[in-house]
């Protein structure tokens, strides 16, 4: 379950970027806000995200800390497109996709060799100032859990 947990905080952050669609170039900053959101016990966090946009291509960072408070980091570069983009830093994921389901929503895909070990959906609010990333995984019990993270815009 440990695994997940990692899958889980990571795709939370990484699932926010299709949430800003960003002018070229812009960089975007994104705080978790801990009140608003219901994360599962014990589950590592990641409480800033930055997203970086180049053409077509993204690039987010999360950073955090562990389920055991220890500093986490994990980067995800890649397109929003459905395909598969390498993730590094996040020992429960080596790969996730995003495709565009709306004007302010993204669909997530993480994966674990080929594998998918959690989906998910990332909404922007009207006004761009909040994002809600809904992901739902199976842990290695075969029981799944959905956890909510809310950010605001910095």
């Amino acid at each position: 379950m440990n695994a997940m947990k990692i899958v889980v905080t990571l795709a939370l952050s990484v699932c926010g970027a299709a949430a800003c669609f960003a002018a070229e170039g812009n960089q975007e900053i994104w705080k978790l806000d801990e009140a608003k959101s219901t994360l599962i016990p014990g589950m590592a966090k990641d409480t800033t995200l930055t997203y970086t946009t180049k053409g077509d291509q993204f690039k987010i960072v999360a950073d955090g800390v562990s389920a055991t408070g220890k500093p986490r980091h994990s980067v995800w570069n890649g397109k929003f497109d459905g395909k598969d983009y390498p993730v590094s830093g996040d020992p429960a994921s080596d790969a996730r996709s995003y495709r565009i389901a709306g004007d302010r929503a993204l669909e997530i895909i993480v994966k674990k060799a080929a594998k998918t070990v959690a989906t998910g959906e990332v909404t922007v609010a009207r006004g761009g100032h909040t994002r809600t990333f809904v992901l739902t995984f199976t842990g290695a019990d075969g029981k799944t859990a959905t956890s909510t993270a809310v950010y605001e815009r910095q």
